[in-house]
């Protein structure tokens, strides 16, 4: 059960300006088809019961008799479905008329909001009708009963009390301090826009991004209603341009002048995370009143999700995109490493480099800095050092790539160092356990320090975040450098800025060696090759680094629970990994990146690169002895 989202949906129905029974007719059909769909928010448009186009039709009593009639047809059949219902309407109070929404759950009338900002310029003419909304609350009475009437209202749900609900009217969005701004600082996770936005070139794009850019500031969920088909066109056309937006993303949208209908789901516990990460989001209730509800949405949560979940987070999905956002990462990468190049006055970069991905990735960007900086590439030193694992493919590739970027290649045989080495500890070269393994790595590590003092350099690092999130580094082996390019980048990203320099280069001698390491098993190297084949495949050991690079996007960026990866893992991975397999390397994803968390707490600087860092100076502060146990108690089978 996906605890923690609700559903929403914004509806257009199809109206006739004045009649407001036949209005109320199309509004309860959206409102069977939300509750068909489990939505638990329905947001209808501005003025939907009458018609924002009556026009002085307003100022008639029959037309507002028949609105308040229409209401309580709305509030009747509400009864049926378990939702909340927002409308918008006509409303005579205090002798005044507004231009207001009802807020409706389960037969009861939660409340009434007034418009704050009414438009009086242009193609508008509201302020010949209605009145703006006053500062203070006050009671309305209707059907014997008394509501709550005013700006400084919000609606929350006993069963999910994530769930907190503001309203805006149309221009309210569009000043320059909007209601709902106020609303989310009271607490609202979840804004509703009732909108009558008549349609001209241009303008559906320019609401999008407003919507959406709301819902970014605000860090809430933006359902936006917009009239449709039925209004008057005397002068104006509607499209029913509706939107459901999360903190900056749109997660659905109708097409202009196509069925008005948008659903999704909100995830209101990533949205409450953000906001108590972030210190700049200030709380501030003052004068506001919280009308809670008992019915609406349903306790149990939602058992599957219509929303969109990214397999690969880290990795944007259009490719277009894709290659700016390639272009945009090894920029950083690279300012940051010409700085330090500059500032401590080096002349030489040592680039341990095996054939593989990262340090594929790694010599890239340091070709790029000397670049830069105006440095001749021959003062890059790309060190091959070949052991007991190494292949000759990843030896092959690793010298084509050097000689493909100009730069100079190094290669030091290290075996009989580390043969030494196991000899001097009594270590016998047939146990072949984490000793075996890491003294190849430390010796790799030595030879790169070395170097790098010989000819007046730094040792640049390779290790990207994903293996830093596991742990798969050798502490003071390849764990250890001057400057780590790769800190901030996670292997699924790794794969996709090599293939896209593969695809850009232009160079037909490095084009083919980064398509071949592109085809290469990730691999540390430290066994001997199987039938001259790589015998160590990373991914099998520790699990695909599609999976732990989807588990530490959620766990980091939106502090997402154990059990809330798991369901949103098998709707992302549907038909590629079974649950028990996700579940599997869910674990050892846990017990992994708790148990080193030792070596990221000392690791070398890096360019932070994307919304998640795991450097111990900036995003990511942990003990090295923290207990994992209840993030593991959580995934264990019985219990989910």
């Amino acid at each position: 059960m996906f605890d923690g989202y609700i559903r929403v949906a914004a509806g257009t129905p199809e109206i006739r300006a004045a009649h407001c029974e036949h209005n109320a007719r199309r509004i309860i059909e959206l409102m069977r088809r939300a509750s068909r769909e489990n939505a638990g928010l329905l947001c209808l448009p501005e003025l939907c019961v009458t018609g924002y186009t009556c026009g002085d039709l307003f100022l008639q009593r029959t037309l507002l008799d028949e609105a308040r009639e229409a209401l309580r047809l709305l509030i009747q059949e509400s009864a049926d479905h378990p939702l909340v219902v927002v409308a918008g309407l006509p409303v005579e109070h205090q002798s005044k008329l507004y231009n207001a929404a009802a807020v409706v759950c389960e037969g009861k009338l939660l409340g009434l909001v007034p418009k704050s900002f009414i438009p009086n310029y242009g193609e508008f003419y509201e302020l010949r009708h209605f009145v703006p909304a006053g500062g203070e609350l006050s009671a309305f009475r209707f059907d014997g009963e008394e509501v709550p009437f005013g700006v400084k209202l919000l609606f929350q749900s006993a069963r999910i009390p994530e769930f907190k609900l503001g309203v805006e009217i149309c221009e309210d969005l569009w000043t320059p301090a909007p209601p709902s701004s106020f609303h989310a600082m009271a607490g609202a996770t979840v804004v509703a826009n009732l909108s009558a936005s008549d349609e001209t070139v241009g303008k559906a794009a320019y609401r999008r991004t407003l919507a959406a850019g709301q819902s970014a500031r605000l860090i809430c969920g933006y359902v936006y209603a917009d009239s449709g088909y039925g209004e008057s066109s005397s002068d104006l056309v509607f499209s029913g341009h509706d939107l459901v937006c999360e903190n900056g993303v749109v997660l659905a949208e109708s097409k202009p002048f196509k069925e008005g209908w948008a659903v999704s789901e909100v995830d209101l516990r990533a949205m409450l995370h953000d906001r108590r990460r972030l210190n700049t989001f200030s709380y501030r209730a003052d004068g506001y009143v919280t009308a809670e509800f008992d019915g609406g949405p349903a306790a149990a949560g939602i058992s599957a999700l219509t929303r969109y979940v990214d397999p690969h987070p880290f990795v944007p999905g259009d490719e277009g995109e894709k290659e700016a956002r390639c272009e945009d990462i090894l920029a950083m990468q690279v300012s940051g490493l010409a700085k330090r190049l500059d500032h401590t006055g080096c002349k030489t970069a040592a680039v341990g480099i095996s054939g593989g991905l990262d340090s594929c990735l790694a010599l890239l960007v340091v070709a790029r800095a000397y670049a830069r900086l105006g440095k001749p590439l021959e003062d890059i030193w790309a060190v091959t050092m070949p052991c007991f694992g190494t292949t000759e493919r990843t030896r092959n590739n690793a010298h084509r790539l050097c000689r493909a970027l100009g730069v100079t290649c190094r290669e030091i045989d290290i075996t009989k160092a580390v043969r030494q080495h196991l000899e001097d500890i009594g270590h016998s070269e047939e146990n072949r356990d984490v000793v075996y393994e890491n003294a190849q790595a430390r010796v790799r590590t030595l030879v790169l320090m070395d170097l790098a003092n010989q000819a007046d350099g730094i040792v640049v690092g390779t290790g990207d975040l994903s293996e830093l999130a596991l742990g798969w580094a050798t502490y003071n082996g390849d764990h250890m450098s001057m400057y780590g390019v790769n800190a901030g980048v996670p292997k699924t990203l790794v794969r996709h800025i090599v293939k896209h320099v593969a695809d850009t280069c232009g160079i037909s001698a490095l084009e083919p060696v980064l398509l071949d390491i592109l085809a290469t098993p990730v691999s540390p190297e430290l066994l001997p090759p199987s039938h001259g084949d790589i015998s160590q495949q990373t991914e099998r050991l520790v699990g695909p680094y599609e999976l732990h690079d989807f588990f530490l996007y959620h766990a980091l960026r939106w502090g997402r629970a154990p059990g809330a990866i798991l369901e949103l893992a098998e709707t992302a991975f549907g038909g590629v990994y079974e649950r028990e397999e996700i579940l599997k390397w869910l674990r050892v994803f846990y017990r992994r990146f708790f148990a080193q968390q030792f070596k990221r707490n000392c690791l070398p600087d890096g360019p932070k690169i994307g919304s998640v860092s795991l450097s111990p100076r900036g995003d990511w502060r942990m003990p090295s002895d923290a207990a994992a146990e209840a993030w593991l108690e959580e995934i264990v089978p019985g219990r989910l």
